[in-house]
């Protein structure tokens, strides 16, 4: 493999860990809290883990701790989409089994979940890990998006577990991996086997928060990168200014990606889908927004802009919602109708006699490029593939149709041109920045603590990152604190709550009260790259919305 002078480099870095687990390991030793409860659904969820709920939130405090240099074995798993520090979570995993034990062995369960259901790992070894350390990616093992779900795969799983003589399996994942993490500790205690299940909270959507977990790691990383892209491209267009950008971020399900995209990069607009849902706003009025901005910057003669946009947006607009809701029933139960219709075009006509009035109405309306996509690219279940869909060419075609109407009226007397983008995977396997090497290897170094302390069923926590890292605060989180019951594919689940963008949160009241002179004045900010080496202040800083929550 070739490296990079910053890989070469990187490799040096050593993280640093909060002054908890910067001890001998013999000398931390974990206090236990009062039981917990889940955040709501208390009784079904306590029917559901009997063996697991209400544990207590586990800190780490000075102490003799008997257990910990104990010889263990332990499987690790990354599961889901890649996240900037993943790595480093297997480092300080790795680092802590070591300092417990030298005896001590870890195992890399290949290719997600699936690794662990038909039996496929690699030891890790000394070089192996010294060749991943501070670095992006998760291609030292491999992910995969597979789900634990049947009797069969938990079987295989703990079959699996016997068999490589695990005494834990630590889930590097998000909220879906997190739940699959508590519902296997759940099995593996109800079959008998004392084999402990440990989660790490991982996803650049930045979803996966709550009062216990301030971050998901990768999210620091992700929108420092995508940061800087807006910065460059909000560079071009005040050099140029004759281009307005449309920019698409991740974010399917919550909107942090581009709250804190804004708040770095303070563009001219910014939709947050859960503000669009909250307000029911229509497609028509979200286009609105932007040429209100568009006209006002004509007038000041600034024919140029950037607007960012989650993913998501179009499962937030209550009228896009809809149609797409019945678009997945028309196709479910009538998917042999649709398909004798001949032409796009005869699909078309087809389907707005199925649809209600209102869905044919916009369906007709929608631009034939994002109708097809609508129609054409689904998923294994039949579902419209959202994140597949270009939103930023949609508003992009339906802006620009718009403006034409207003010329003709007199109101707008300025050039529009429109420039799409899609920034997602440039985000997911960046070096990871300081302050994502630190708190994943800090999270990895917690689930050895957890793993040695005997605990199961639990979330590796670190809290108190607004401060230095030597001042973090880390311990573990019982995973069924964080659940509710939620209806999916017909019956109650389990799950971790996803945390949406609080609209009386303090990130979001600091972005809605400069948007209104963003959206007129060219007030852009350019972050740059991300720094490695340098002053604290420019190198270990957390992200802008974790630090008006904290602060």
């Amino acid at each position: 493999m070739e490296l990079s002078a910053l890989q070469r480099v990187r490799y040096t870095y050593k993280p640093k860990l909060p002054g908890s687990l910067s001890r001998p390991v013999t000398e931390i030793a974990v206090q236990l809290g009062n039981p917990t409860e889940s955040i709501s659904d208390q009784d079904a969820l306590k029917a559901r883990f009997k063996e697991t709920y209400g544990k207590p939130l586990a800190a780490f405090v000075p102490g003799r701790n008997e257990t910990i240099s104990r010889r263990l074995s332990v499987g690790v798993i990354l599961s889901g989409g890649q996240a900037p520090g993943g790595h480093n979570v297997i480092a300080g995993l790795y680092d802590g089994l070591k300092k417990g034990n030298p005896g001590s062995k870890l195992f890399g369960l290949l290719g997600g979940p699936s690794g662990l259901i038909d039996n496929k790992s690699v030891e890790i070894t000394g070089p192996m890990m010294d060749a991943y350390r501070n670095t992006g990616g998760f291609d030292m093992i491999g992910s995969g998006r597979t789900k634990i779900e049947s009797p069969e795969q938990f079987a295989s799983s703990l079959e699996t577990a016997k068999k490589l003589g695990l005494d834990a399996v630590v889930i590097i994942g998000g909220d879906d991996s997190n739940t699959n993490a508590a519902l296997l500790a759940e099995y593996f205690l109800s079959r008998g086997s004392n084999i402990q299940v440990i989660g790490c909270p991982k996803t650049i959507d930045g979803d996966l928060k709550n009062e216990n977990i301030e971050i998901s790691f990768g999210f620091d990383t992700a929108v420092k990168t995508y940061s800087e892209l807006i910065g460059n491209i909000e560079r071009d267009a005040n050099s140029a200014k004759k281009y307005w950008h449309f920019i698409k971020l991740m974010g399917r399900s919550a909107s942090h990606i581009a709250l804190e995209c804004a708040l770095q990069t303070q563009p001219n607009i910014c939709f947050i889908s859960e503000e669009v849902e909250a307000k029911k706003l229509s497609l028509g009025q979200v286009v609105d927004q932007i040429c209100n901005s568009v006209v006002k910057r004509a007038d000041n003669k600034e024919n140029f802009g950037v607007v960012l946009i989650p993913e998501g947006l179009v499962e937030f607009i209550p009228e896009m919602k809809k149609l797409i809701d019945e678009l997945n029933d028309i196709m479910a139960n009538k998917e042999k109708e649709f398909s004798e219709q001949g032409s796009f075009h005869a699909q078309t006509n087809w389907l707005v006699t199925q649809l209600s009035d209102p869905s044919g109405y916009l369906f007709k309306s929608l631009p034939e490029e994002i109708a097809k996509e609508l129609l054409m690219d689904r998923d294994p279940h039949g579902n419209v593939q959202v994140s597949r869909i270009e939103t930023e060419k949609l508003l992009m075609g339906m802006t620009e149709s718009k403006l034409r109407d207003l010329k003709k009226t007199g109101t707008y007397k300025g050039k529009f041109s429109a420039l799409g983008h899609f920034f997602g995977y440039e985000g997911r396997c960046a070096f990871p920045t300081n302050f994502d090497a630190d708190y994943c290897y800090s999270l990895g170094f917690s689930a050895f603590v957890l793993i040695a302390s005997g605990l199961t069923g639990y979330l590796s926590s670190v809290k108190n990152l607004v401060a230095p890292a030597d001042q973090w605060i880390a311990g573990g989180v019982p995973l069924t604190m964080m659940m509710n019951m939620e209806h999916r594919h017909g019956a109650d689940k389990p799950v971790i709550r996803k945390a949406l963008v609080e609209l009386d949160g303090k990130p979001f009241k600091a972005f809605a009260a400069e948007r209104e002179t963003w959206s007129v004045k060219t007030s852009f900010v350019y972050p740059g790259s991300i720094q490695y080496y340098g002053p604290a202040e420019i190198c270990d800083q957390p992200t802008i919305t974790l630090k008006l929550e904290k602060l």
